[in-house]
Protein backbone atom coordinates (compact mmCIF):
# COMPACT_ATOMS: atom_id res chain seq x y z
CA UNK A 1 0.00 0.00 0.00
CA UNK A 2 1.28 3.40 -0.98
CA UNK A 3 1.95 5.96 1.77
CA UNK A 4 -0.69 8.70 2.01
CA UNK A 5 1.70 11.50 1.04
CA UNK A 6 2.66 9.73 -2.16
CA UNK A 7 -0.99 9.13 -3.12
CA UNK A 8 -1.84 12.80 -2.60
CA UNK A 9 1.18 13.89 -4.62
CA UNK A 10 0.28 11.60 -7.55
CA UNK A 11 -3.36 12.81 -7.47
CA UNK A 12 -2.34 16.48 -7.65
CA UNK A 13 0.40 16.17 -10.27
CA UNK A 14 -0.67 13.18 -12.27
CA UNK A 15 2.85 11.80 -11.89
CA UNK A 16 3.76 8.44 -10.55
CA UNK A 17 6.56 8.19 -8.00
CA UNK A 18 8.81 5.29 -8.82
CA UNK A 19 10.93 3.87 -6.02
CA UNK A 20 14.64 4.47 -6.54
CA UNK A 21 16.48 1.63 -8.25
CA UNK A 22 18.16 -0.82 -5.92
CA UNK A 23 21.87 -0.17 -5.59
CA UNK A 24 24.07 -2.81 -7.10
CA UNK A 25 26.70 -2.17 -4.34
CA UNK A 26 27.24 -5.08 -1.99
CA UNK A 27 26.47 -4.58 1.69
CA UNK A 28 27.36 -6.24 4.97
CA UNK A 29 30.97 -6.97 4.12
CA UNK A 30 32.80 -9.01 6.75
CA UNK A 31 35.58 -6.45 6.37
CA UNK A 32 34.78 -2.84 5.61
CA UNK A 33 37.20 -1.93 2.80
CA UNK A 34 38.52 1.51 1.98
CA UNK A 35 35.94 3.66 0.19
CA UNK A 36 37.63 3.16 -3.18
CA UNK A 37 38.53 -0.52 -2.82
CA UNK A 38 35.18 -1.99 -3.91
CA UNK A 39 34.87 0.26 -6.97
CA UNK A 40 36.73 -2.36 -8.94
CA UNK A 41 33.66 -4.64 -8.68
CA UNK A 42 31.18 -2.05 -9.91
CA UNK A 43 29.61 -2.45 -13.36
CA UNK A 44 30.63 0.03 -16.00
CA UNK A 45 28.25 2.90 -16.86
CA UNK A 46 25.55 1.99 -19.42
CA UNK A 47 27.22 4.08 -22.13
CA UNK A 48 30.34 1.86 -22.01
CA UNK A 49 30.83 -1.80 -23.04
CA UNK A 50 30.07 -4.28 -20.25
CA UNK A 51 32.89 -6.26 -18.65
CA UNK A 52 33.76 -9.62 -20.09
CA UNK A 53 33.52 -12.70 -17.86
CA UNK A 54 37.32 -12.93 -17.72
CA UNK A 55 37.69 -9.28 -16.72
CA UNK A 56 35.01 -9.57 -14.04
CA UNK A 57 36.74 -12.64 -12.59
CA UNK A 58 40.11 -10.87 -12.64
CA UNK A 59 38.63 -7.85 -10.87
CA UNK A 60 37.04 -10.14 -8.27
CA UNK A 61 40.45 -11.78 -7.67
CA UNK A 62 42.18 -8.37 -7.39
CA UNK A 63 39.51 -7.19 -5.00
CA UNK A 64 39.89 -10.28 -2.81
CA UNK A 65 43.66 -9.75 -2.73
CA UNK A 66 43.23 -6.09 -1.71
CA UNK A 67 40.81 -7.03 1.06
CA UNK A 68 43.13 -9.80 2.28
CA UNK A 69 46.08 -7.36 2.34
CA UNK A 70 44.01 -4.78 4.20
CA UNK A 71 42.98 -7.43 6.72
CA UNK A 72 46.63 -8.38 7.25
CA UNK A 73 47.57 -4.76 7.85
CA UNK A 74 44.71 -4.32 10.28
CA UNK A 75 45.66 -7.48 12.20
CA UNK A 76 49.30 -6.36 12.30
CA UNK A 77 48.32 -2.93 13.62
CA UNK A 78 46.01 -4.53 16.20
CA UNK A 79 48.86 -6.77 17.42
CA UNK A 80 51.17 -3.73 17.58
CA UNK A 81 48.63 -1.74 19.59
CA UNK A 82 48.11 -4.71 21.90
CA UNK A 83 51.87 -5.11 22.39
CA UNK A 84 52.32 -1.39 23.15
CA UNK A 85 49.45 -1.46 25.64
CA UNK A 86 50.88 -4.58 27.26
CA UNK A 87 54.33 -2.99 27.55
CA UNK A 88 52.82 0.21 28.94
CA UNK A 89 50.79 -1.73 31.49
CA UNK A 90 53.87 -3.71 32.52
CA UNK A 91 55.87 -0.49 32.80
CA UNK A 92 53.18 1.07 34.97
CA UNK A 93 53.13 -2.02 37.18
CA UNK A 94 56.93 -1.89 37.54
CA UNK A 95 56.81 1.81 38.42
CA UNK A 96 54.08 1.19 41.01
CA UNK A 97 55.97 -1.67 42.66
CA UNK A 98 59.26 0.26 42.53
CA UNK A 99 57.57 3.28 44.11
CA UNK A 100 56.48 1.16 47.09
CA UNK A 101 60.04 -0.10 47.56
CA UNK A 102 61.53 3.40 47.34
CA UNK A 103 59.01 4.92 49.75
CA UNK A 104 58.83 2.12 52.32
CA UNK A 105 62.33 0.63 52.25
CA UNK A 106 64.96 2.81 50.58
CA UNK A 107 64.17 6.43 51.50
CA UNK A 108 63.68 5.76 55.24
CA UNK A 109 67.12 4.04 55.26
CA UNK A 110 68.83 6.18 52.63
CA UNK A 111 72.42 6.26 53.87
CA UNK A 112 72.50 2.53 54.54
CA UNK A 113 70.81 1.38 51.33
CA UNK A 114 71.83 3.92 48.65
CA UNK A 115 75.03 2.05 47.68
CA UNK A 116 73.69 -1.49 47.86
CA UNK A 117 73.62 -3.55 44.70
CA UNK A 118 69.85 -3.98 44.85
CA UNK A 119 69.22 -0.23 45.04
CA UNK A 120 71.75 0.58 42.32
CA UNK A 121 70.06 -1.91 39.96
CA UNK A 122 66.64 -0.50 40.74
CA UNK A 123 68.03 3.02 40.27
CA UNK A 124 69.36 2.13 36.81
CA UNK A 125 65.85 1.20 35.67
CA UNK A 126 64.67 4.76 36.29
CA UNK A 127 63.16 6.45 39.31
CA UNK A 128 59.37 6.56 39.76
CA UNK A 129 58.24 10.16 39.07
CA UNK A 130 56.68 10.43 42.52
CA UNK A 131 60.03 9.96 44.29
CA UNK A 132 62.36 11.35 41.63
CA UNK A 133 62.73 14.81 43.12
CA UNK A 134 63.37 13.47 46.63
CA UNK A 135 66.03 11.05 45.43
CA UNK A 136 67.71 13.72 43.30
CA UNK A 137 67.86 16.06 46.31
CA UNK A 138 69.36 13.38 48.53
CA UNK A 139 71.85 12.25 45.87
CA UNK A 140 72.99 15.76 44.96
CA UNK A 141 73.21 16.73 48.61
CA UNK A 142 73.47 20.17 50.16
CA UNK A 143 77.17 20.75 50.80
CA UNK A 144 76.52 24.49 50.47
CA UNK A 145 74.10 24.36 53.43
CA UNK A 146 71.53 26.51 51.64
CA UNK A 147 68.22 26.99 53.47
CA UNK A 148 64.82 28.11 52.14
CA UNK A 149 65.34 31.33 54.10
CA UNK A 150 68.64 31.99 52.31
CA UNK A 151 66.86 31.47 48.98
CA UNK A 152 64.28 34.11 49.93
CA UNK A 153 67.08 36.56 50.81
CA UNK A 154 68.77 36.20 47.42
CA UNK A 155 65.44 36.30 45.63
CA UNK A 156 64.68 39.64 47.32
CA UNK A 157 68.06 40.96 46.18
CA UNK A 158 67.34 39.84 42.64
CA UNK A 159 63.99 41.61 42.62
CA UNK A 160 65.60 44.81 43.92
CA UNK A 161 68.22 44.68 41.18
CA UNK A 162 65.63 44.04 38.48
CA UNK A 163 63.70 47.04 39.73
CA UNK A 164 66.80 49.25 39.60
CA UNK A 165 67.58 48.01 36.08
CA UNK A 166 64.07 48.83 34.88
CA UNK A 167 64.42 52.36 36.23
CA UNK A 168 67.50 53.07 34.10
CA UNK A 169 67.45 53.65 30.37
CA UNK A 170 70.34 51.26 29.85
CA UNK A 171 72.15 48.75 32.04
CA UNK A 172 75.41 50.07 30.66
CA UNK A 173 74.59 53.49 32.14
CA UNK A 174 74.41 52.03 35.66
CA UNK A 175 77.63 52.73 37.49
CA UNK A 176 79.26 49.94 39.46
CA UNK A 177 77.46 47.14 37.60
CA UNK A 178 79.86 44.26 36.89
CA UNK A 179 80.05 42.20 33.71
CA UNK A 180 78.51 39.26 35.57
CA UNK A 181 75.62 41.48 36.69
CA UNK A 182 74.99 42.68 33.15
CA UNK A 183 75.09 39.11 31.86
CA UNK A 184 72.60 38.12 34.54
CA UNK A 185 70.22 40.92 33.63
CA UNK A 186 66.48 40.49 33.60
CA UNK A 187 66.34 40.75 29.81
CA UNK A 188 68.80 37.90 29.20
CA UNK A 189 67.03 35.61 31.65
CA UNK A 190 63.67 36.54 30.12
CA UNK A 191 64.96 35.67 26.67
CA UNK A 192 66.21 32.26 27.79
CA UNK A 193 63.04 31.44 29.70
CA UNK A 194 61.03 31.92 26.53
CA UNK A 195 63.26 29.32 24.84
CA UNK A 196 62.99 26.75 27.64
CA UNK A 197 60.92 23.72 26.64
CA UNK A 198 58.75 25.87 24.33
CA UNK A 199 56.56 22.89 23.34
CA UNK A 200 55.35 22.51 26.94
CA UNK A 201 54.05 26.10 27.14
CA UNK A 202 54.54 26.13 30.93
CA UNK A 203 57.68 28.24 31.31
CA UNK A 204 56.81 30.96 28.83
CA UNK A 205 55.12 34.25 29.76
CA UNK A 206 51.72 33.45 31.27
CA UNK A 207 52.65 29.82 31.94
CA UNK A 208 52.31 28.32 35.45
CA UNK A 209 56.05 27.97 36.00
CA UNK A 210 57.31 31.14 34.32
CA UNK A 211 57.69 33.16 37.51
CA UNK A 212 59.22 30.27 39.46
CA UNK A 213 61.90 29.71 36.82
CA UNK A 214 62.54 33.43 36.65
CA UNK A 215 62.91 33.60 40.45
CA UNK A 216 65.33 30.69 40.74
CA UNK A 217 67.59 31.95 37.96
CA UNK A 218 67.55 35.47 39.33
CA UNK A 219 68.30 34.35 42.89
CA UNK A 220 71.20 32.21 41.68
CA UNK A 221 72.87 35.12 39.89
CA UNK A 222 72.84 37.05 43.17
CA UNK A 223 74.02 34.00 45.12
CA UNK A 224 76.89 33.28 42.70
CA UNK A 225 77.87 36.56 40.96
CA UNK A 226 81.23 34.94 40.11
CA UNK A 227 79.34 32.55 37.84
CA UNK A 228 76.41 34.78 36.92
CA UNK A 229 73.74 33.65 34.52
CA UNK A 230 74.89 31.47 31.63
CA UNK A 231 72.74 30.22 28.77
CA UNK A 232 71.70 26.63 29.37
CA UNK A 233 71.04 27.09 33.08
CA UNK A 234 67.33 27.62 32.42
CA UNK A 235 66.92 24.04 31.20
CA UNK A 236 68.53 22.59 34.33
CA UNK A 237 66.43 24.78 36.61
CA UNK A 238 63.27 23.90 34.64
CA UNK A 239 63.80 20.14 35.06
CA UNK A 240 64.29 20.61 38.79
CA UNK A 241 61.14 22.77 39.04
CA UNK A 242 59.12 19.99 37.41
CA UNK A 243 60.21 17.59 40.15
CA UNK A 244 60.69 19.72 43.27
CA UNK A 245 59.14 22.55 45.25
CA UNK A 246 60.58 26.00 44.53
CA UNK A 247 63.03 26.34 47.46
CA UNK A 248 64.15 22.70 47.14
CA UNK A 249 64.68 23.20 43.41
CA UNK A 250 66.93 26.20 44.11
CA UNK A 251 68.94 24.26 46.71
CA UNK A 252 69.46 21.35 44.30
CA UNK A 253 70.23 23.77 41.45
CA UNK A 254 72.94 25.65 43.37
CA UNK A 255 74.55 22.44 44.65
CA UNK A 256 74.39 20.78 41.27
CA UNK A 257 76.12 23.70 39.57
CA UNK A 258 78.76 23.64 42.29
CA UNK A 259 79.97 20.18 41.20
CA UNK A 260 83.45 20.30 39.59
CA UNK A 261 82.29 19.44 36.06
CA UNK A 262 79.35 21.85 36.01
CA UNK A 263 81.41 24.62 37.61
CA UNK A 264 84.15 24.18 34.99
CA UNK A 265 81.66 24.44 32.13
CA UNK A 266 79.50 27.26 33.48
CA UNK A 267 82.53 29.34 34.45
CA UNK A 268 83.93 28.55 30.98
CA UNK A 269 87.18 27.30 32.50
CA UNK A 270 88.87 26.35 29.22
CA UNK A 271 91.73 24.52 30.90
CA UNK A 272 89.40 22.23 32.89
CA UNK A 273 87.07 21.75 29.95
CA UNK A 274 89.97 20.54 27.81
CA UNK A 275 90.87 18.01 30.50
CA UNK A 276 87.34 16.65 30.48
CA UNK A 277 87.37 16.44 26.68
CA UNK A 278 90.75 14.68 26.74
CA UNK A 279 89.49 12.12 29.26
CA UNK A 280 86.35 11.60 27.18
CA UNK A 281 88.45 10.87 24.10
CA UNK A 282 90.40 8.16 25.95
CA UNK A 283 87.14 6.23 26.47
CA UNK A 284 85.89 7.20 23.02
CA UNK A 285 88.89 5.53 21.41
CA UNK A 286 88.60 2.55 23.76
CA UNK A 287 84.92 1.87 23.03
CA UNK A 288 84.37 3.13 19.47
CA UNK A 289 87.78 3.05 17.78
CA UNK A 290 86.42 3.10 14.22
CA UNK A 291 84.21 6.13 14.84
CA UNK A 292 86.98 7.77 16.85
CA UNK A 293 89.33 7.57 13.84
CA UNK A 294 86.55 8.81 11.55
CA UNK A 295 86.10 11.90 13.74
CA UNK A 296 89.87 12.38 13.88
CA UNK A 297 90.10 12.31 10.08
CA UNK A 298 87.82 15.35 10.00
CA UNK A 299 89.47 16.98 13.04
CA UNK A 300 86.06 16.86 14.71
CA UNK A 301 86.69 17.53 18.41
CA UNK A 302 84.37 16.75 21.36
CA UNK A 303 83.65 20.41 22.13
CA UNK A 304 81.54 20.64 18.95
CA UNK A 305 78.83 18.41 20.42
CA UNK A 306 79.67 17.79 24.09
CA UNK A 307 79.41 21.39 25.32
CA UNK A 308 75.69 21.65 24.59
CA UNK A 309 75.03 18.18 26.04
CA UNK A 310 76.92 18.90 29.27
CA UNK A 311 75.65 22.48 29.69
CA UNK A 312 72.02 21.36 29.84
CA UNK A 313 72.65 17.84 31.21
CA UNK A 314 70.98 16.50 28.04
CA UNK A 315 67.65 18.15 28.94
CA UNK A 316 67.70 20.16 25.70
CA UNK A 317 69.15 17.43 23.48
CA UNK A 318 66.97 14.46 24.47
CA UNK A 319 63.21 14.00 24.96
CA UNK A 320 62.33 15.21 28.46
CA UNK A 321 61.33 11.81 29.87
CA UNK A 322 64.56 10.28 28.57
CA UNK A 323 66.62 13.22 29.88
CA UNK A 324 65.09 12.64 33.32
CA UNK A 325 66.21 9.02 33.25
CA UNK A 326 69.72 10.17 32.34
CA UNK A 327 69.53 12.52 35.33
CA UNK A 328 68.50 9.59 37.53
CA UNK A 329 71.73 7.70 36.89
CA UNK A 330 73.80 10.90 36.76
CA UNK A 331 72.70 11.57 40.33
CA UNK A 332 73.81 8.03 41.17
CA UNK A 333 77.15 7.92 39.33
CA UNK A 334 78.18 11.57 39.06
CA UNK A 335 79.93 13.33 36.16
CA UNK A 336 81.24 10.08 34.68
CA UNK A 337 77.73 9.16 33.58
CA UNK A 338 77.35 12.37 31.56
CA UNK A 339 80.27 11.34 29.37
CA UNK A 340 79.17 7.70 29.31
CA UNK A 341 75.80 8.89 28.01
CA UNK A 342 77.60 10.85 25.29
CA UNK A 343 79.41 7.68 24.23
CA UNK A 344 76.11 5.80 24.33
CA UNK A 345 74.61 8.30 21.87
CA UNK A 346 77.62 7.94 19.56
CA UNK A 347 77.33 4.14 19.74
CA UNK A 348 73.60 4.26 18.99
CA UNK A 349 74.20 6.26 15.80
CA UNK A 350 77.64 4.91 14.93
CA UNK A 351 76.66 3.39 11.59
CA UNK A 352 74.97 6.60 10.46
CA UNK A 353 77.82 8.84 11.63
CA UNK A 354 80.41 6.75 9.80
CA UNK A 355 78.71 7.67 6.52
CA UNK A 356 78.77 11.43 7.24
CA UNK A 357 81.27 14.22 6.70
CA UNK A 358 82.21 16.97 9.18
CA UNK A 359 79.26 19.28 8.50
CA UNK A 360 76.62 16.57 8.60
CA UNK A 361 78.06 14.99 11.75
CA UNK A 362 78.04 18.35 13.53
CA UNK A 363 74.48 19.06 12.40
CA UNK A 364 73.29 15.60 13.42
CA UNK A 365 74.84 15.67 16.90
CA UNK A 366 73.64 19.18 17.70
CA UNK A 367 70.05 18.17 16.84
CA UNK A 368 69.52 14.51 17.65
CA UNK A 369 66.57 12.53 16.20
CA UNK A 370 63.36 13.02 18.18
CA UNK A 371 62.43 9.33 18.04
CA UNK A 372 65.33 8.23 20.26
CA UNK A 373 63.99 5.77 22.86
CA UNK A 374 65.00 5.03 26.42
CA UNK A 375 65.44 1.30 25.77
CA UNK A 376 67.75 1.75 22.79
CA UNK A 377 69.86 4.47 24.35
CA UNK A 378 70.31 2.75 27.72
CA UNK A 379 71.15 -0.50 25.96
CA UNK A 380 73.99 1.35 24.20
CA UNK A 381 75.06 3.12 27.40
CA UNK A 382 75.21 -0.24 29.20
CA UNK A 383 77.55 -1.54 26.48
CA UNK A 384 80.03 1.31 27.09
CA UNK A 385 82.95 0.25 29.27
CA UNK A 386 84.23 3.08 31.45
CA UNK A 387 87.60 1.49 32.00
CA UNK A 388 90.81 2.12 30.09
CA UNK A 389 93.21 -0.79 30.68
CA UNK A 390 92.90 -1.00 34.46
CA UNK A 391 91.98 2.65 35.02
CA UNK A 392 88.49 3.96 35.60
CA UNK A 393 87.16 7.43 34.76
CA UNK A 394 88.47 9.19 37.88
CA UNK A 395 91.93 7.65 37.48
CA UNK A 396 92.18 8.52 33.80
CA UNK A 397 91.01 12.06 34.55
CA UNK A 398 93.69 12.37 37.26
CA UNK A 399 96.32 11.12 34.79
CA UNK A 400 95.23 13.66 32.18
CA UNK A 401 95.39 16.42 34.81
CA UNK A 402 98.92 15.34 35.69
CA UNK A 403 100.01 15.01 32.04
CA UNK A 404 98.76 18.49 31.12
CA UNK A 405 100.21 20.01 34.27
CA UNK A 406 103.61 18.57 33.48
CA UNK A 407 103.34 19.54 29.84
CA UNK A 408 103.88 15.97 28.73
CA UNK A 409 100.97 15.78 26.30
CA UNK A 410 102.41 12.79 24.41
CA UNK A 411 101.79 10.47 27.35
CA UNK A 412 98.01 10.82 27.03
CA UNK A 413 96.41 9.01 24.05
CA UNK A 414 93.63 11.58 24.00
CA UNK A 415 95.99 14.46 23.48
CA UNK A 416 98.06 13.05 20.65
CA UNK A 417 97.74 15.11 17.49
Amino acid sequence: MKPRTRVEYEARTGRTCKPPPQSSRRKNFEFEPLSTTALILEDRPSNLPAKSVEEALRHRQEYDEMVAEAKKREIKEAHKRKRIMKERFKQEENIASAMVIWINEILPNWEVMRSTRRVRELWWQGLPPSVRGKVWSLAVGNELNITPELYEIFLSRAKERWKSFSETSSENDTEGVSVADREASLELIKLDISRTFPSLYIFQKGGPYHDVLHSILGAYTCYRPDVGYVQGMSFIAAVLILNLEEADAFIAFANLLNKPCQLAFFRVDHSMMLKYFATFEVFFEENLSKLFLHFKSYSLTPDIYLIDWIFTLYSKSLPLDLACRVWDVFCRDGEEFLFRTGLGILRLYEDILLQMDFIHIAQFLTKLPEDITSEKLFSCIAAIQMQNSTKKWAQVFASVMKDIKEGDKNSSPALKS
